[in-house]
């Protein structure tokens, strides 16, 4: 339920209200705006017929049900788009985020030479798997610990911002340690025990697409870990399932504008994945910034041939230097900037 509050309603009024809606078994979520304030009740819905009481407590305007399941992330409570702040860098507002780096870290000399690449090409975040999630048990699973080692030692020399995925809950706090933003897989996507412990840690977490989840079903991963107390998620469209076998997945960008218009949280959108094809990424990552995405993450490799995983969607830093220059025009006219 939405409580919204008079426009002259005291801070003892508002207060009020929190204090019965915990009375009643729910959790406030107040939301101050300059107009007046509004507080969310999220519970079992079984018993949101105790909330309309409210209705008669002084300040209160009016009570009313949120129609979406996802009730935090959605945009019925909160309608202004969330702005997330990372050391300085912004997200969700006019300041485009660009993520990138390899797929996996694979040892040291590769990783400082793509950060040292992509740093001067223009991108704030270098991502990079030190745990790899993978189809196969025989495939090249990361460095684990000594990939977060050297992707501090990377972010150290340069400057840039640590983007890297985590895919158990026993590794939240380790891989929390050492990155900036925590990346939950397509794969993980429905780990509802990550995703509430990602919850609970103070950080923003990037929550990439399942690969065959809904919208829905997007906006309801990213609501168990709003629902645990961490407001700072990121969403990212990487591409879906389909029958279609030209590409490695079909890069859903009708999800981006969907999205902006049933939640407040910030779009990226990973054309490297989305496509699985080097020579996709860049008319795919000009068509995210036109469709209103709020940053890219980019596979970036100094010599994909060689990848223990994903060359054949990698750019080489060059490629990737020639990307940011091609972006820089199309963000323009979207009035956002590097």
């Amino acid at each position: 339920m939405i409580i919204v509050m008079q426009k002259d309603a005291s801070k003892e009024q508002i207060d009020h209200v929190i204090d019965r809606i915990k009375q009643l078994g729910y959790t406030p979520h107040p939301i101050y705006g300059e107009q007046r304030t509004v507080v969310g009740a999220i519970g079992d819905e079984r018993g949101k017929f105790r909330l309309e009481s409210l209705a008669s407590v002084p300040g209160v305007e009016t009570v009313m049900p949120i129609l979406k399941p996802y009730k935090l992330v959605g945009k019925e409570l909160k309608t202004k788009p969330t702005v997330i702040t990372i050391d300085g860098h912004t997200v969700g507002a006019d300041e485009f985020m660009l993520i990138a780096g390899p797929c996996s870290v694979e040892n040291r000399d590769q990783i400082i030479t793509t950060a040292k690449a992509v740093k001067k090409a223009g991108a704030q975040y270098l991502r990079g798997g030190a745990f790899k999630p993978r189809t196969s048990p025989y495939s090249f699973q990361g460095l684990e610990e000594e990939g977060l080692k050297l992707l501090k030692e990377a972010s150290d020399i340069t400057g840039l911002k640590i983007v890297t995925e985590v895919i158990t809950p026993t590794d939240v706090l380790l891989v929390a340690k050492y990155a900036d933003i925590l990346q939950i897989g397509a794969r993980n996507m429905n780990n509802y025990a990550l995703l509430k412990d990602l919850g609970k840690i103070n950080k923003p977490v990037m929550l990439k697409r399942g690969m065959m989840a809904t919208v829905q079903d997007f906006l309801m991963a990213a609501e168990y870990i709003a629902s645990e107390g961490n407001p700072n998620i990121i969403l990212c469209e990487r591409g879906i399932r389909t029958f279609e076998t030209a590409t490695r997945n079909t890069l859903d960008l009708s999800a981006v504008p969907l999205l902006k218009s049933r939640t407040h949280l910030p779009v990226l959108v990973d054309p490297s994945h989305g496509t699985g094809i080097h020579d996709l990424v860049i008319p795919m990552s000009k068509a995210a910034v036109a469709c209103g995405a709020d940053g890219l993450l980019v596979e970036v490799h100094p010599n994909p041939e060689e990848a223990f995983s994903d060359g054949a969607q990698s750019l080489l830093p060059e490629e990737f230097d020639e990307l940011v220059k091609e972006l820089i025009k199309y963000l323009k006219l979207e009035g956002k900037k590097l």
